[in-house]
């Protein structure tokens, strides 16, 4: 496809809009006894739409300035039960509350990836060919894995790519500098002024429309999901440079990636086993209890899911610094350690076991003046208690009489290994294993091997039993949890393959954890 044949595009990229009472997307969240849904229009509405959940009408709260983004928070629901849903008088659809978390569940299917944003309206450079792989194309991606009818899905990170101040140490500028943008916003953000209610509004909105309302349109109507942020939902690339260093996130960064959760996708509905005072969660201007950072994903008492954001709370305080704060550590070592669930799997938004020489990992590594990967060439301004709270954070999984598991995000690629060894600690009694889940718009220029001149590399100081090393493919990892077993199927892509491939997708790996 040509650029100008991607954008033309643009008017069919929802099949299912037009029939849902102009319906632009709509996002959901699910527990055993609530929704939350996010959910946008083509036309802004004076008056606020009106979802039916069962017999339950529930009016919608408006989110944005303008009446095109409204959430609808439906509480007091009964467990394990498909709800019919319609919006305004649309066509109906049907979405499942999850089992209460003391419910014995024998089965549960997980969709995940990472990595869908980017706007397809950005180019190669020197050409007019798309620099990601088209919103269609990922549409089509989304629909392989929906055919596959997961119960649940989690996409870790990277959401949003619009880069306002720091690019690659490559020198390319920003995302949100180059030309094509700048053309396409027609303005520059002010950072001295609020998101919502001001000039920026329709900023944000011309950045992140296409990249997640016109991407998932109404596709997982059906399906609860879980984000995750990581850093470029934060509107920066991360970046540790003698011009500056992109994270912890500023006051302004912090409100973009605010902003972006408020109006496109749900927060981190509660869960009884989190605390309802962690960062990030239970502010006064979001619904009720929920999290914007740390969430849980509890299907009975087979599995759950931790998941967390390790850039909006990480510190730069050397041997004592965090990528999560101390109460989330202390929270995640709890549930690892409590859980009444067979399987406990850690979620991070910052990937286990390899490292691509990027400066916000948990790892030293960094590509030296030879054009190696490892620690003999120090990281600008990377800090040792990052790693020290990662072998934490492994100790802990792996002292668990369950199977260790990690799924992560942001280094584009599939993966699985196994940890045997972290430093000094042995860890072949209860290896942790680690997923990378495959990622979804990524374009021929974006891959870690062409953007930071390596592929994903197993981090210095571990040891990891390689079943699959890293593979630079678009895909998604779809996983089954069983009562004893975890059963997981990779899917892969590139945009240099047929785009035919997309309609008949298969595993080309697969692979069994059992306890």
């Amino acid at each position: 496809m040509t650029r100008r044949q991607l954008l033309a595009a643009t008017s069919a990229v929802s099949l299912h809009a037009a029939a849902d009472s102009g319906l632009r997307h709509l996002l959901p969240a699910a527990t055993h006894e609530r929704f939350l849904i996010k959910a946008s229009f083509h036309q802004p509405r004076r008056r606020a739409p009106e979802l039916r959940v069962g017999n339950r009408r529930v009016s919608g709260v408006r989110t944005d300035s303008e009446g095109q983004f409204w959430m609808f928070d439906v509480p007091g629901l009964k467990a394990a039960t498909e709800y019919a849903l319609r919006m305004d008088g649309g066509d109906p659809w049907t979405l499942r509350t999850l089992p209460r978390p003391d419910a014995a569940v024998d089965r549960f299917r997980l969709l995940v990836y990472t990595c869908a944003g980017g706007h397809d309206a950005m180019p190669l450079e020197g050409s007019n060919d798309p620099y990601w792989v088209s919103v269609p194309h990922r549409r089509k991606l989304f629909a392989a894995a929906l055919r596959e009818k997961p119960d649940a899905m989690i996409a870790i990170g990277d959401h949003v790519y619009w880069d306002l101040r720091f690019g690659r140490g490559t020198g390319r500028l920003p995302i949100g500098q180059q030309p094509w943008a700048r053309k396409l916003l027609g303005a520059d953000f002010h950072r001295d002024i609020p998101v919502l209610g001001t000039p920026n509004e329709p900023l944000l909105k011309r950045a992140v429309d296409r990249q997640i309302a016109d991407l998932y349109g109404t596709l997982f109507r059906s399906t609860p999901v879980h984000f995750i942020q990581d850093d470029h939902d934060y509107f920066e690339n991360d970046e540790a440079i003698e011009a500056g260093i992109s994270f912890p996130p500023d006051d302004f960064m912090t409100r973009l990636a605010r902003a972006t959760q408020h109006l496109y996708f749900p927060e981190h509905l509660p869960n009884a086993d989190r605390p309802l005072g962690l960062p990030g969660a239970s502010a006064a201007d979001r619904a009720a209890g929920v999290g914007e950072c740390y969430g849980t994903l509890r299907a009975g008492n087979l599995v759950e899911l931790l998941l967390y954001d390790c850039r909006r709370f990480q510190t730069l305080r050397g041997p004592h610094a965090r990528l999560v704060p101390e109460n989330v550590e202390e929270w995640l070592k709890r549930r690892m350690r409590d859980s009444t669930a067979s399987h406990v799997v850690n979620v991070p938004s910052m990937p286990i076991g390899w490292s691509a020489g990027k400066w916000g990992e948990w790892y030293p590594d960094v590509l030296d003046d030879n054009g190696r990967l490892g620690t003999a060439k120090p990281k600008y301004f990377w800090q040792q208690g990052w790693r020290s709270q990662h072998d934490r954070l492994l100790d802990a999984s792996s002292s668990m009489q369950r199977i260790p598991l990690f799924l992560s995000g942001d280094l584009h690629a599939l993966a699985h290994g196994a940890i045997e060894q972290n430093g000094r600690a042995d860890l072949r009694r209860n290896p942790v294993h680690s997923v990378l889940t495959g990622p979804i718009s990524t374009g021929p220029r974006g891959w870690p091997s062409s953007a930071r001149g390596t592929p994903p590399l197993i981090a210095t100081g571990l040891h990891v039993r390689e079943t699959l090393a890293p593979t630079e493919h678009n895909g998604f990892t779809l996983i089954d949890f069983t009562r004893e077993k975890i059963h997981f199927r990779m899917f892969r892509w590139k945009m240099t393959r047929p785009e035919s491939e997309l309609d008949e997708m298969q595993p080309f790996h697969q692979f069994e954890l059992s306890r």
